[in-house]
């Protein structure tokens, strides 16, 4: 069948081939025809001067000797153009044979592919549907294992990250990501080239993969090096604000677990940290959802699961601090717009080894638009200056930190029941103090405290006030467990000579390099394992102690730029993600709630 089949399509593009001659001969034939026309006109006009020739013979007697030789020479050329139209005249008829012999033969296979159509239409086509019901259900597996295969992949990539974030938390490492920001316009300066012969703005920095970062390094007659820096998340420029937090936002859900939580972005100057923590802004208000950065989509998560908790259960207080030339500063403590910072503070170390921020303000917020109201209205005390690098520069450390008091539900229902129970007591007593040895003369008391220890053996949290003797005393008292939630915005380190800055801004770039290295100096620290780590070397590092060598869940975010220009600053942020990743901390403690009974 198939031979068939191939042998009617040789016959088919044979049909057009002599079809296609056939249109071929015949335009030459039109054109033959057309020069046949017009020889015959000229035929004409020679026959009608070769009939006045006797006429002008007599005439030519008289005529001069070079019109004569004129004469001639027409002659000759009017024979030769007849000798011409009888050899078309000869090749026309030629034609006309090979066109009649052509058309003939096109009539014959035609009528032969008719026939064999035929034939081929009355074969049944029983083998051939089943050859392809066969094929299209062999794809159909096919496709369907691939699939599977592909599910099946999916899952056990799944499943090697998931044990790799638990071997992570088991030991206690600190994450860390790292986004790529695209290629901006101050990204291309007026410069030729750099050292290594590249343009200042060629992109050398780029996401190799999810989870792997590639950097270029070029050289003067040296070999093309190219290093990876692996890492447990890598966003690329064309990752939006949304694919990062849904990166982030599983940390979230350890808040409410009774976890703290810190999500810190490091980088130079004009990476991308202000963007991946705050959002874009326009006329000091932020842009669309899809603009936002980590702490607006972080606030709403976390109102989010607080309301799949019961209600009442849990409260929300932020306060926001920068560090400022070494110094810690309250911004909602009510400074004027346009000042450096808010009102001073300290840092100190309580008894109990955790930090603490004296006469820190907090804000009471109950949604996530209250957050962002709070936070907008003190962006504008934060420090900024234009440099040369961007026109906007962060010149201060921003730490917005979200305080969750949370209240056990058990507790509370344990705290109605012995109220209730206190009440049926003081009831059926009339208003008396009774003693153990009054329940043997009552049977009513009696009654009532086999009721209350009945209660109190279903409770899950038993308590030795539950005598059935009240106390005038309050017997019982609940204190809320508490889990912070801290964002760091870090100010963004940078050179003094290609930030051009001078004076004043000179001491604010010292200060920000300075904080930055004892942030590394510690990490460092707790990297190799040293006895003594240098946290107090900087306010910085002292504010955030607990979240960095603490038992927090910390999360860092290298941000770096793409092109030759910052290769130096980016290489610099990318080695320490990779010292950072070294660190072994503690293993993170939940906070639990506690029964206090007095």
């Amino acid at each position: 069948m198939p031979l068939f089949i191939n042998r009617d399509q040789m016959f088919a593009h044979q049909v057009h081939l002599l079809e296609h001659k056939l249109r071929s001969k015949e335009e030459r034939i039109l054109e033959l025809e057309t020069e046949n026309a017009i020889l015959h006109l000229r035929l004409a006009e020679c026959l009608s001067k070769l009939r006045r020739e006797p006429e002008e013979e007599v005439k030519a007697l008289t005529l001069p000797q070079h019109q004569r030789d004129t004469q001639k020479i027409t002659r000759s050329a009017l024979s030769k153009l007849l000798s011409g139209v009888q050899v078309v005249k000869q090749e026309l008829s030629e034609l006309f044979a090979v066109y009649l012999s052509f058309a003939t033969e096109l009539e014959e296979k035609s009528k032969q592919l008719l026939e064999k159509v035929d034939k081929a239409s009355s074969v049944p086509k029983v083998h051939s549907e089943d050859s392809v019901e066969s094929l299209q259900a062999h794809v159909a597996a096919l496709e369907r294992s691939l699939e599977e295969e592909k599910e099946r992949c999916r899952a056990e990539r799944q499943r090697r990250k998931d044990l790799h974030n638990t071997l992570v938390e088991l030991r206690g490492n600190i994450r860390v990501h790292c986004r790529v920001r695209p290629v901006l316009p101050f990204d291309h300066v007026e410069s030729s080239a750099s050292a290594s012969g590249l343009a200042a703005s060629e992109e050398v920095v780029t996401a190799f993969s999810d989870d792997t970062v590639m950097v270029n390094c070029l050289k003067t007659a040296l070999p093309v090096h190219n290093k990876m820096f692996e890492f447990e998340r890598v966003y690329g420029p064309e990752d939006s604000q949304g694919a990062v937090f849904e990166e982030v936002k599983p940390l979230l859900t350890s808040l409410l677990d009774g976890y703290n939580v810190c999500i810190m972005a490091y980088g130079q100057t004009g990476s991308g940290k202000t963007h991946t923590m705050v959002g874009s802004k326009q006329q000091g208000e932020l842009q669309k959802e899809t603009h936002q950065g980590i702490i607006p989509k972080a606030a709403e998560e976390l109102f989010r699961l607080i309301s799949e908790k019961p209600t009442e259960s849990h409260t929300v207080e932020v306060s926001v601090m920068e560090v400022y030339n070494n110094e810690v500063f309250d911004l909602l403590a009510g400074n004027e717009p346009g000042s450096a910072a808010g009102q001073r503070r300290d840092v100190i170390t309580t008894s109990s080894g955790t930090i603490q921020v004296t006469s820190l303000a907090h804000l009471p917020v109950c949604n996530a638009s209250e957050v962002m109201q709070v936070i907008s209205s003190v962006l504008k005390l934060r420090a900024h200056s234009p440099t040369l690098i961007h026109p906007d520069s962060s010149r201060s450390h921003l730490i917005v930190t979200l305080t969750i008091s949370s209240k056990s539900p058990n507790a509370l229902v344990l705290a109605r029941r012995l109220q209730r129970a206190k009440k049926d007591m003081q009831r059926s007593a009339q208003k008396e103090w009774w003693s153990p040895r009054c329940q043997r003369a009552n049977p009513s008391a009696q009654h009532s405290s086999d009721e209350l220890f009945a209660s109190s053996s279903s409770s899950p949290c038993p308590s030795p006030s539950l005598s059935p003797c009240p106390s005038p005393r309050p017997s019982f008292s609940q204190a809320p467990f508490k889990t912070k939630l801290q964002l760091v915005d870090l100010a963004g380190s940078e050179c003094v000579g290609m930030s051009g800055v001078s004076g004043a801004a000179l001491w604010e770039v010292s200060c920000i390099n300075r904080s930055l290295s004892a942030l590394a100096d510690v990490l460092g620290a707790l990297a190799e394992h040293r006895p003594h780590v240098p946290y107090r070397n900087s306010k910085l590092t002292h504010l955030l102690q607990d979240a960095i060598g603490g038992d927090s869940k910390l999360l860092l975010m290298l941000c770096v730029s793409p092109t030759q220009r910052y290769i130096t600053e980016s290489l610099q942020s990318l080695g320490l993600g990779t010292r950072v990743r070294q660190v072994q901390k503690e293993l993170p403690r939940r906070k639990s709630n506690t029964l206090r009974v007095k």
